[in-house]
């Protein structure tokens, strides 16, 4: 009778980023409404003329900007009184750089700009090379449970194993894997700008990870 042999193949592939999506966040608040408006309004301006420039220059892959949005609301204070009204306002930019270089002079001194935060850089792929490294990580997956179930037919004195099913990690039924994984995850390391400088950015590689669950019988 022939026998089972379940395996999880893993892999990774290792490749560096290709884009540089910087998130911001231009923000004011103050008690006079028309001081608030004026303050992020012409702040958001500025910056979206820098934007604009960078990507004429052929810095960007792509830039957003989201509506800017305002608000009031009267805060309490620590003895429980209500105080005046505050009102708000605030926008989301995000500016994604093909050109490394331009997004290090251009973050730095950006940092420092009254009313605006920079919330962080999240290092992206294009979506050709994502599919391409995604794929190479999900054959390499394949091969390695292969390889596994090869390893254990061979130390139970077996035949080639023959496969007989495959899906991605976590999906087989009859072999219950905690949800937290993915099939093919991608994550990465940045590294923090300071403020008013003007940072080199090397970023880590970015690492494409596949997992698949496979049986085979061997006899």
């Amino acid at each position: 009778m022939p026998t089972t042999i379940a395996v999880t193949g893993r892999a990774e592939e290792r490749v560096d980023p290709e884009l540089g999506a910087v998130s911001l966040a231009v923000a004011s608040s103050g008690a006079d409404r028309d001081r608030v408006l004026a303050s992020i309004g012409s702040t958001h301006e500025r910056l979206l003329a820098a934007i604009r420039e960078l990507d004429s220059a052929g810095a960007l892959e792509s830039w957003s900007a989201g509506q800017l949005r305002v608000w009031s609301h009267r805060p309490w204070n620590a003895q429980g009184r209500q105080l005046p009204l505050v009102h708000e306002a605030a926008a989301d930019i995000e500016v994604v750089f093909r050109d490394f270089e331009a997004l290090g002079s251009w973050v730095g001194p950006i940092s420092g700009t009254t009313d605006v935060t920079v919330q962080g850089v999240d290092w992206r792929l294009t979506d050709a090379t994502r599919s391409r490294v995604q794929e190479s990580a999900q054959r390499a997956a394949v091969a390695d449970a292969v390889r596994k179930a090869g390893v254990y037919a061979e130390s139970l004195g077996l035949g080639t194993p023959t496969p007989v099913e495959l899906a991605d990690h976590g999906m087989l039924q009859a072999q219950p894997i905690p949800r937290a994984h993915k099939a093919v995850a991608m994550r990465a390391m940045a590294m923090e700008a300071d403020a008013g400088a003007a940072p080199e950015f090397a970023p880590a590689k970015l690492v494409v990870e596949a997992s698949v669950d496979a049986r085979f019988t061997a006899g």
